[in-house]
């Protein structure tokens, strides 16, 4: 019987990782991979403590960082399958047939980018194609970008750009943006900023890097193209929940609700921390503090029920 497992390798789950190995919790972390989404980025400028590293420079840190804590378990390369709830405790699946018991789970599984799926995405992903305008803005001083997708998360993106690149398109496929209307107008004032509405991205162009993408305009059927050095793609995501099933209460998009003092969900025993909850920011460096956040809750929360 473990006292907690936690599932996901991304920055929260990598700091609960070593807080709950520092307190001495009988612990099993459980990850596909390391880094999470940040994984694809070509330079993290805001993970505090560091100037500048690479995505896959920061999942070699978090995971060489857990790797030397010697009072937690760790089974990469796996995915967590399904959790039931037993007699005081839960019973935890995995993808390749394993089964674990523990008293706690902390989920910190995250989310994955909504994707456009169209030519030219993959393959430029890190490479002008990105996820997170907070953490890449600042890569496209002087530069040309297009934003798809006019929701709250687009136009956030919009506005992180204007302090850096020269021209900002703003895509969307209908003529009603759904973002908030004050965000909206305070862009639109900007004449950097030109939006184009009955917008449907086709491809994104580019060799080494993008260049530019293709569209069509559904007014006219017609198919056009922009110059763009940088595509911010934002039409959401999706949190990493199926295998909780009904355990947890979710939002109406699917993230898990967490009291946010503690991170606790709505089924005692479970506490969730990071993109795969209803926190507002999808920050690492805020994954990270809310994982540490839960891991000193349910510690506590062991100390009271080992009694």
């Amino acid at each position: 019987m473990l006292d907690l497992i936690i599932v996901g390798g991304g920055p929260g789950g990598v700091a609960a990782g070593i807080y709950a190995a520092r307190k001495k919790i009988k612990t099993l972390l459980i990850a596909e991979s390391f880094g999470g989404q940040s994984l694809v980025s070509a330079d993290i400028q805001n993970w505090i403590g560091t100037k500048s590293i690479s995505g896959l420079g920061l999942a070699q840190n978090l995971e060489e960082h857990l790797r030397t804590q010697p009072d937690i378990e760790i089974l990469d390369g796996n995915l967590v399958s399904g959790v039931q709830k037993t007699d005081g405790a839960f019973k935890v699946q995995t993808k390749n047939g394993k089964s674990f018991e523990t008293k706690t789970i902390l989920v910190c599984s995250g989310s994955f980018r909504r994707r456009l799926g169209v030519p030219g995405e993959d393959r430029l992903d890190g490479k002008g194609v990105v996820w997170c305008s907070t953490c890449d803005a600042p890569l496209f001083g002087g530069k040309i970008v297009a934003v798809v997708g006019a929701g709250n998360a687009g136009l956030e993106a919009v506005r992180d750009s204007l302090a850096y690149a020269t021209k900002v398109y703003l895509l969307n496929r209908t003529d009603k943006i759904r973002g908030d209307a004050v965000t909206l107008e305070e862009i639109k004032k900007n004449p950097k900023v030109e939006v184009i509405y009955w917008a449907e991205t086709k491809e994104i162009l580019g060799d080494q890097f993008v260049s530019g993408l293709k569209y069509l305009d559904k007014q006219t059927n017609q198919e056009k193209e922009l110059k763009a050095d940088g595509v911010f793609i934002e039409i959401g995501s999706v949190p990493n929940v199926e295998f909780l099933g009904d355990l947890v209460q979710k939002s109406q998009f699917n993230e898990i609700i967490v009291d946010h003092k503690t991170q606790k969900t709505s089924q005692e025993g479970i506490w969730a921390a990071g993109d795969v909850t209803d926190q507002v920011y999808r920050q690492n460096n805020i994954s990270a503090g809310d994982a540490v956040k839960a891991v000193l809750n349910l510690y506590d929360y062991l100390g009271k029920n080992n009694k």
